[in-house]
């Protein structure tokens, strides 16, 4: 990926898009977007040529014609990252951000000190030379760490310092927070993991020199294999070697699948409730999933009876890559919560960040992006959420869950089973580098050509996602379960005048979803509030299903009465002041006693 980091088709899709969305400030993204993309036609252009960066364009980079053009294409080049300065900035807030110096020596830094530079020199013009800051974790964070500035709905720059910008994305700071930081209790840099190492000769100039040990393999997998394998499949388009992104692609793969672990730590019928307990740990040096927030990973858990009838399931995904029941996926503007427990198959636990705009609103928009709505992606080992930077912090519920903390989490799902025998409980962990919410806000690009053109690519491939980890267990109900399924709703107020609200309360025991109906519809959770402002009399209706496909349903009215008009007694507004003044006028009558008087407040 950082070989075609500028013919990456998403980047150009996203680059555009945003140009679109942020015309005034064209300069700024076209120059944040190639300082880490194409750096060295980045560095060309604005440090020796002191001019300005376009991407686009009949002047931009990626026309060919452009005199820096091949520069450009070779997206993250060898001498991009071996001649970046060991500065006092390296690492810091000041070097994030692309804010990485070059040295105008020639010299590549490598980690080598017993070198023969001659050969180099002769053959390429650089100088080999040692510096230990070249296997140093704050060299990566030079790119991976980066900050950018906000606008708010009229596109003024919001963000007054690289400190008030948006924490796009932050693993060095996560890994910093980590037990694998270097004063940590398990140090590894990010090359221990991304460059495994190797004995081998490096160099057949001159011909005496003798094999290297630990040389760092510069493998420097991630875990796109959605975007290779687009690569990969239209090798032609975009001129690149697919025999060798095979390699790249098994490479990801494997290094998702080492990045997390899943247990079924508990599995249990108990009062004819099912009860797993989902436990995940991150094996990796960083947030899983880290980096850009397109991405997120989810549980799909799965109960099925020896029929291999579903019996419960949470997390399918669509061939699509749309996971039914995330409320994101289903509405844009809404994002599914983090759970610490799980009671419906509408409910499903997805590891992301949510971006949010300066008017706390959900935004796909990386410019509009001021904040983090949601972040519950799993932390490192060692990352506590209570103390870490505010650049990194757990956002959203599950900042409050105490199973959520130091690089584990642990979902309970309960729900009701009535099924007898063996039961086959499963759990899958997925992942995936473009969530759906995400590609469908960039498809409303598509009048720009960059933005079509990836649509096409991504609609025409199946590969959308991958399966990262998963557990089995079977749990045995040896005797029929019966379960009481129940449902109450109720409305404070029942009466109010028009335009007040009232709110909705409802409870469901020993069910698996409930649907609303009436003068309400969707999913809602087993239990729950909701204030509703209806315009004329209504009645909310809301049916839940048990574990073997039986319902129940309650339903209440609100009633509405015209301003002005008077509230029925019976539906909260006196009854009880009207009927003990029946009461009285009774007495008087019996008694003959006309004398008595009795009054009250309502009309």
């Amino acid at each position: 990926m950082m070989a075609h980091a500028t013919k990456d088709p998403l980047w150009q899709a996203k680059v555009a898009s945003e140009l679109k969305r942020n015309p005034d400030l064209s300069s700024v993204l076209n120059d944040k977007c190639s300082q880490c993309h194409a750096p060295a036609a980045h560095y060309e252009i604005t440090e020796v040529q002191s001019s300005e960066v376009a991407i686009f364009g009949a002047q931009g980079i990626l026309d060919t014609s452009h005199a820096l053009h091949d520069s450009a294409m070779n997206g993250v080049t060898c001498t991009a990252c071996h001649q970046i300065e060991d500065t006092a900035e390296l690492g810091t807030l000041d070097g994030f951000s692309g804010h990485y110096s070059i040295n105008d020596s020639k010299h590549i830094y490598g980690q080598f000190s017993d070198i023969v530079p001659q050969p180099m020199i002769n053959n390429t013009g650089f100088t080999p030379t040692y510096s230990a800051h070249i296997s140093d974790s704050k060299t990566c964070a030079t790119c991976h760490n980066l900050k950018t500035p906000f606008v708010d709905a009229n596109g003024d720059i919001q963000s007054t310092s690289a400190e008030t910008e948006f924490p796009e994305q932050m693993p060095y700071t996560e890994w910093e927070n980590s037990v694998f930081a270097d004063d940590g209790s398990q140090p590894q840099s990010c090359q221990d993991c991304h460059m495994p190492k190797t004995t081998s000769k490096v160099s057949n100039r001159p011909d005496w020199l003798v094999a290297k040990n630990s040389f760092a393999q510069h493998h420097l997998a991630g875990a796109n294999t959605v975007m290779l394998t687009m690569l990969k499949n239209n090798a032609t388009q975009f001129d690149v070697i697919s025999g060798e992104l095979d390699q790249g692609i098994n490479r990801a793969r494997s290094m998702l699948q080492s990045a997390v672990s899943v247990t079924l730590a508990s599995v249990a019928i108990n009062n004819g409730n099912l009860e797993a307990a989902v436990r995940l740990t991150n094996l990796s040096g960083h947030k899983a999933p880290t980096s850009f927030p397109s991405r997120r990973m989810w549980l799909h858990f799965k109960v099925t009876d020896s029929q291999n009838n579903v019996l419960f399931e949470s997390g399918k995904v669509n061939p699509d890559g749309s996971i039914v029941g995330s409320d994101n996926d289903a509405d844009s503007s809404r994002y599914e919560p983090h759970y610490d427990q799980i009671t419906s198959q509408d409910q499903v636990q997805i590891y992301e960040t949510i971006m949010g705009n300066s008017d706390n609103a959900v935004t796909y928009t990386l410019l509009r992006g001021s904040h983090y709505l949601k972040d519950n992606r799993l932390t490192p080992q060692g990352f506590d959420k209570i103390s870490v930077p505010d650049d990194v912090a757990v956002r959203g519920e599950a900042l409050n869950d105490d199973d959520f903390n130091l690089g584990v989490d642990e979902v309970l799902y309960r729900f009701p089973v009535t099924a007898n025998g063996e039961l086959a409980v499963s759990v899958d962990v997925y992942y995936q580098p473009l969530a759906h919410g995400f590609v469908q806000d960039l498809f409303n690009d598509a009048d720009i050509a960059q933005v079509q053109a990836f649509k096409t690519l991504y609609e025409a491939q199946t590969l959308k996602y991958e399966l990262m980890s998963n557990a089995v267990a079977q749990v045995s109900s040896q005797s029929p379960v019966t379960a009481n399924p129940s449902v109450v709703i109720s409305a404070t107020p029942e009466s109010i005048t028009e335009g007040e609200t009232s709110t909705l309360t409802w409870q469901s025991e020993d069910v698996v979803n409930c649907t609303a109906s009436g003068d309400w519809s969707g999913n809602r959770a087993w239990s729950g509030t909701e204030t509703v402002t209806p315009s004329e009399t209504s009645v909310y209706i809301l049916t839940c299903t048990d574990g073997s496909g039986g319902n129940v349903s309650d339903q209440v009215s609100i009633t509405v009465n015209a301003s002005g008009a008077p509230v029925n007694p019976e539906s909260g507004g006196g009854g009880a002041s009207d009927l003990l003044f029946l009461l009285m006028l009774l007495i008087v009558a019996i008694s003959g006693n006309r004398s008595v008087r009795y009054s009250c407040n309502q009309p």
